[in-house]
């Protein structure tokens, strides 16, 4: 029993510590990340986890602002 209730504490405190965010564009869509979107310096691009679990990249110029949700 004891067992049980350490991994369910250990599996809410990893959920806890994941959170989504929201980018606007410029154009006016908002996209949902299961991850802070991090810059690439080098590219100049914005990398991220979609909803789906896919990487996906955006320009940097691309995006108006990013949001912890």
């Amino acid at each position: 029993m004891k067992q049980l209730m350490m991994i369910l504490v250990c599996a809410l405190a990893l959920v806890a510590c994941s959170s989504q965010y929201i980018m606007s564009t410029k154009d006016g869509k908002m996209i949902t990340t299961d991850s802070k979107p991090k810059l690439d310096e080098s590219t100049g691009m914005y990398r991220y986890y979609d909803t789906e679990g896919r990487e996906v990249m955006i320009k940097k110029d691309d995006v108006a602002q990013i949001m912890e949700r």
